[in-house]
C-alpha cells in the first residue's frame, strides 16, 4: 500500500496586505488637503512617525538593492516614487516625491485563531501609511511573514485573513469566512487590540443607521488616530472605504518543491479561496484554462524541464498577486538579490501604483456623484455649490492626469509586464476613460450653460437697449429743456429728479422682467408671415403669468442623471 503524499509546505510565507481609503475633507473648499500635515500636528497619542528613505539618509548607508530597485523604473516614475533632489530641510511640494509614508512600529506579531483552534503568529515587519499629494487617497501597507506553514493553513490565511468586516453569519452567529479571532500583539507580547466579527449586532445597527459599514475593531485600532467617517468616533482625520471588503493581498511563497503543486492549488492560491476540502475544485476544465491563460504569468515557470531555475510562478488577478518558487534557489529565495528582495520592493512598488490608480479615480467618481446627489436645482446656491464642486473635480483630475497617471512604468520586461497586466484586472484604463468621458461631459455642459447665460443676459440688455432708445430718441429729437427750472432751488430740483429717476428705474426693472416676453414679441414683430392678430395676441402674452421654471440648470447630462441614485461609495 503506497505511503500518503507529504502534505505540502511553505518553507517562507510572506504577505503585504494594501488597503485604499478615502480621506475626508480637513476644509470645506480646499482642493489640496494635506491630510498628512493634520497627522503631524496630533499629539504624543499619535503612534505614526514618518519614514525617511534611503534616498534622505547617509549615502554610505544606501545599497545596491536600494540602486536596483531605483533603476526599474522610467525616470517620470522615479520622480513619483522617489522625488527629485529631495531633503530633509527641502519645502514639500510636487518638486520632491509627492508620496508622504508615516510607520508604526508598536505592533510586533499578528496571532491568528483558525478555524480548527490552531493559532498562528505571523511576524509583523511594517505598517505604512501611504499620502499622496493633491489626492484624498491613503493606502495602509502591512507586511507579515512567517515560515514552515502547510499549504493548507496558508490558503485558509489568505482566505480568512484580510477582512475588514464580515459579509455574514452562521446559524451560531459566527462570522462566515473569517477568522476565529485576529489579534495584534505588541513588542511585550501584550495584547493591543482584538477582533470582534461575531459582534453581529454592532455590524448591523451601524449599517442601519449610517448606511455604510464599519470595520473591525482590530483594524479600527490600526488606524488611529484616523477615525471612521460615518461613526461617532472623534478624529480630524476621518475616512471612508472604496471598495470591496477583502483586502488586495501581495503574497511570497517557498516551496521545497513547486512543481508538486496542482493547478486546483495554484487557483485556490491566486484567487485566495477557500482551503482545499478534499474535494476538489468544482470548475471546468475550460475554466481552468482560461484562469492560468489570463491570470499565470509563466515566463520563469516550465514543469516539463523540472528544472529549479524554471520553478517559478507568478499569478495575478488584480486583487491578489501571488508569486511561488523554490525554497533552495538562490535567483528566487535570496532576499537581497533574488526574488524575495525584488517582491518586497519593485512588486510592490508596482501594486503600490496600480491600487493607487483605481483609488484615486474612485474617489474622483465619488466626488461626481456627491456632487449631482446634493444638486438641487430649485435652489442657487446649492446651483453655485454644484458648480463649483465639479469645477474643482475636473481640475483635480487634470493633476492627476499629468502627475499620477502612467500607462508604462519601467522598460524592464518583467516589471512592464505586471504592471501591464496587474492594471488590466483591476480594471484601470476603463475606469480612467469612464471617468474622462464623465469629466469631458461637465466640462461641455458647464460651459454651455455659461454661453446660454451670457446669450440670455446679453438678449435682456438688447430688449432694455431697445425700448430705451424710444425715450432716448424723442428727448435728444426734441433737443431742449421741457421744464425751464434751472434757476429754482437745489431742493426743488432733487425734487424734479427723484420724480424723473423713480419711474424711470421702475421701467426699467419692469422691462429687464419682461425681457424674455418682450424678446418673444419684437420676434413676432418682425416676421412678416404674422396676421396682425397673432402679433398683438404675442403682445398680450407679455403679462401672462409664466409656467414655473427650475431658476438654475436646465439640466444635468444623461450619464450624471444615472449616477444620480448610485450609491455613494460607488462600486
Amino acid at each position: 500500500m503506497p505511503e500518503p503524499a507529504k502534505p505540502l509546505v511553505a518553507r517562507h510565507f510572506r504577505q503585504i496586505l494594501v488597503w485604499p481609503l478615502q480621506l475626508m475633507p480637513l476644509r470645506a473648499g480646499d482642493q489640496v488637503q494635506r491630510h498628512f500635515d493634520a497627522l503631524e500636528q496630533i499629539g504624543a497619542d499619535n503612534p505614526w512617525r514618518e519614514v525617511l528613505d534611503e534616498f534622505t539618509g547617509d549615502p554610505t548607508q544606501f545599497q545596491e538593492r536600494h540602486y536596483r530597485e531605483f533603476v526599474t523604473f522610467l525616470p517620470y516614475v522615479q520622480r513619483f516614487l522617489y522625488g527629485q533632489g529631495r531633503s530633509s530641510s527641502t519645502l514639500r511640494g510636487y518638486g520632491e516625491s509627492p508620496i508622504r509614508v508615516y510607520r508604526r512600529c508598536d505592533v510586533a506579531f499578528v496571532r491568528l485563531t483558525c478555524m480548527d483552534g490552531t493559532i498562528v503568529d505571523l511576524s509583523v515587519k511594517h505598517i505604512d501609511l501611504y499620502f499622496f499629494y493633491d489626492v484624498d487617497v491613503v493606502i495602509l501597507a502591512m507586511e507579515l511573514q512567517a515560515d514552515d506553514l502547510p499549504l493548507a493553513r496558508v490558503q485558509e490565511i489568505m482566505y480568512r485573513f484580510g477582512r475588514t468586516f464580515p459579509a455574514q453569519w452562521d446559524d451560531d452567529s459566527r462570522a462566515s469566512h473569517c477568522l476565529n479571532r485576529v489579534e495584534w500583539i505588541g513588542e511585550a507580547n501584550q495584547v493591543l487590540a482584538v477582533s470582534d466579527f461575531n459582534d453581529r449586532a454592532k455590524f448591523l445597527a451601524h449599517v442601519c443607521e449610517h448606511r455604510a459599514s464599519t470595520v473591525g475593531a482590530h483594524w479600527e485600532y490600526l488606524l488611529q488616530p484616523m477615525a471612521q467617517h460615518h461613526s461617532e468616533q472623534p478624529g480630524l482625520i476621518r475616512y471612508r472605504q472604496l471598495e470591496y471588503h477583502r483586502l488586495p493581498k501581495m503574497t511570497y511563497l517557498a516551496f521545497d518543491d513547486p512543481f508538486a503543486l496542482s493547478r486546483d492549488d495554484f487557483m485556490r492560491l491566486g484567487l485566495a479561496a477557500q482551503p482545499d476540502d478534499g474535494e476538489g475544485l468544482h470548475y471546468s476544465e475550460q475554466t481552468i484554462d482560461e484562469f492560468e491563460r489570463e491570470h499565470c504569468y509563466d515566463r520563469f515557470w516550465s514543469p516539463q524541464k523540472r528544472d529549479a531555475r524554471a520553478s517559478t510562478r507568478i499569478i495575478c488577478t488584480g486583487h491578489a498577486f501571488v508569486m511561488i518558487g523554490s525554497h533552495g534557489v538562490p535567483f528566487y529565495s535570496d532576499p537581497e538579490t533574488g526574488l524575495l528582495g525584488q517582491f518586497r520592493h519593485q512588486y510592490f512598488l508596482l501594486g503600490l501604483v496600480a491600487h493607487f490608480h483605481r483609488a484615486a479615480l474612485l474617489m474622483l467618481s465619488d466626488r461626481l456623484v456627491v456632487a449631482v446627489s446634493r444638486l438641487n436645482i430649485q435652489e442657487q446656491d446649492s446651483i453655485r455649490h454644484f458648480k463649483r464642486s465639479i469645477r474643482q473635480s475636473m481640475e483635480i483630475f487634470l493633476r492627476f492626469n499629468h502627475r499620477y497617471w502612467f500607462h508604462e512604468v519601467s522598460k524592464q520586461a518583467v516589471a512592464k509586464d505586471l504592471f501591464r497586466l496587474w492594471s488590466h484586472h483591476l480594471g484601470n484604463d476603463a475606469l480612467f476613460n469612464e471617468l474622462r468621458e464623465e469629466m469631458q461631459d461637465m466640462s461641455h455642459y458647464l460651459d454651455s450653460d455659461d454661453a446660454r447665460r451670457q446669450s440670455d443676459t446679453v438678449l435682456r440688455l438688447t430688449v432694455v437697449t431697445i425700448f430705451g432708445l424710444i425715450g432716448t430718441i424723442v428727448t435728444g429729437f426734441l433737443g431742449m429743456n421741457l421744464i425751464a427750472e434751472a434757476d429754482q432751488s437745489l431742493s426743488r430740483k432733487l425734487l424734479y429728479f427723484a420724480m424723473v429717476f423713480l419711474p424711470t428705474l421702475a421701467l426699467t426693472l419692469y422691462t429687464v422682467q419682461k425681457s424674455r416676453a418682450l424678446s418673444e414679441f419684437l420676434d413676432a414683430m418682425s416676421d412678416e408671415r404674422l396676421p396682425l392678430t397673432k402679433k398683438l395676441a404675442s403682445l398680450l402674452r407679455i403679462w401672462r403669468k409664466p409656467a414655473t421654471s427650475a431658476p438654475g440648470l436646465v439640466d444635468i447630462p444623461v450619464r450624471m442623471r444615472r449616477r444620480r441614485n448610485a450609491p455613494a461609495d460607488r462600486r
